[in-house]
């Protein structure tokens, strides 16, 4: 008998926790900053076996957010693939230097389709190195992000960053 209620507890508890689950909020986005990154001209590397390989450098640029601001160094770069899709893979990785001078490596990986500004989807994952201390928080959060050209006006790209809660 205890066998039976102990299983028919623990079934119980475990429908209880599945369905709070599901109870829960959706994520709501948190803005982090705004960079704008000044990029080189890109530079054709060839095709490959998945699609057309493309090398953007980065130039520099600067970003703002709450308590966080600074600028974009340069000596990065965005490596790009344009599949048989039609569909853009971006891969860009880079330093930013807070006012304060700390140093944040930032990982970007851009998902892009429909060039058509109107409906463009541009958005990423983004992964950010940051140093011991008023920083940290950037290396232990989910971020994303969505990215906008600023050409013709500015051979730069902006991008949005926010923080998954």
């Amino acid at each position: 008998m205890f066998k039976k209620s102990m299983i028919a507890s623990l079934t119980a508890a475990v429908l209880a926790a599945s369905s709070a689950v599901h109870a829960e909020t959706p994520p709501k986005l948190v803005p982090v900053y705004q960079a704008i990154v000044d990029i080189a001209p890109s530079q054709a590397l060839g095709k490959g076996p998945l699609g057309e390989r493309f090398i953007v450098p980065i130039t520099g640029g600067e970003f703002e957010g709450p308590g966080l601001h600074g600028k974009v160094l340069a000596g990065g770069a965005d490596r790009q693939l344009l599949r048989e899709d039609g569909v853009k893979q971006l891969d860009a990785l880079y330093e930013l230097q807070t006012s304060d001078g700390a140093v944040l490596t930032v990982r970007n990986q851009v998902l892009v389709h429909n060039l058509d500004p109107a409906k463009r989807y541009a958005f990423s994952h983004i992964s950010i190195d940051a140093p011991q201390g008023p920083y940290a928080w950037l290396s232990q959060a989910v971020l994303v992000g969505s990215l906008t050209s600023l050409k013709p006006a500015r051979n730069a790209v902006s991008i949005q960053v926010y923080r998954v809660e």
